[in-house]
């Protein structure tokens, strides 16, 4: 794991207009999180957890202070140039799995190179690889109805990697499964991590959850309250 910081956050704030009021999401905040790292971000609900994702993912832009990706400037980027590191960066888990309901689940992970240069052939083969990684060779041509909520869950996770980002952001993305299957989701994070090097930084309720990280902050009332060892 590098010494330099992939994500580093500088006085960040970020607000929004609520009619003439400004709601304050954060106010000068500040993060660093190295390269191959997993963080895992608690707070209660409304502290912020869900904003910061989306800054981290380039979704959103700051109100104030700067955004560093492997040292490049993320918020003095144009908008055509924010989608293309995004797409190259950056891949999201969600809590509700957000899957193509007609679309087989190799389909499903092959959305995002659909977006790239990459021939027909050369999708064929990221996606089966992505579908090894996470256990699911055999359900390519299930469609999401057809597989358990932890499939479904894994083939969003192979849709989030299947262009090989540096960076993995998950919001909640056991917060519909029971505990046994959670873990597996989980676990498969952790390999993500531990075997292919990915920077992961996930939101979580649950402090079982988090336990899979190496580290977690606590994000209240718009500022880190602390860490604790996971």
């Amino acid at each position: 794991m590098s010494d330099s910081p992939l994500i580093r956050l500088e006085d960040v704030s970020k607000s929004y207009a609520k009619g003439k009021i400004p709601i304050t999401i954060f106010e000068h905040l500040d993060m660093a999180i190295k390269a191959g790292d997993f963080v895992a971000i608690m707070g209660p609900s409304g502290s912020g957890k869900t904003t910061l994702l989306n800054l981290l993912g380039g979704v959103d832009r700051p109100s104030s202070g700067q955004y560093y990706f492997a040292g490049e400037a993320i918020e003095a980027l144009s908008e055509g140039q924010l989608s293309r590191w995004r797409a190259d960066n950056v891949g999201f888990v969600f809590q509700h799995y957000n899957l193509m309901p007609m679309l087989s689940a190799a389909r499903n992970v092959e959305l995002p190179l659909l977006l790239t240069p990459l021939g027909r052939k050369g999708r064929r083969e990221n996606v089966k690889t992505v579908l090894e990684i996470v256990g699911l060779a055999d359900r390519a041509s299930h469609k999401p109805a057809e597989l358990s909520g932890g499939q479904q869950q894994r083939t969003a996770i192979a849709r989030a990697i299947v262009a090989d980002p540096r960076l993995l952001l998950c919001d909640e993305p056991t917060g519909d499964l029971d505990r046994e299957t959670a873990d597996e989701i989980l676990a498969t994070l952790k390999m993500l991590n531990r075997d292919f090097g990915k920077t992961v930084v996930m939101v979580t309720h649950d402090p079982e959850a988090a336990a899979y990280a190496n580290h977690t902050l606590i994000l209240d009332k718009g500022r880190f309250g602390g860490e604790a060892a996971a």
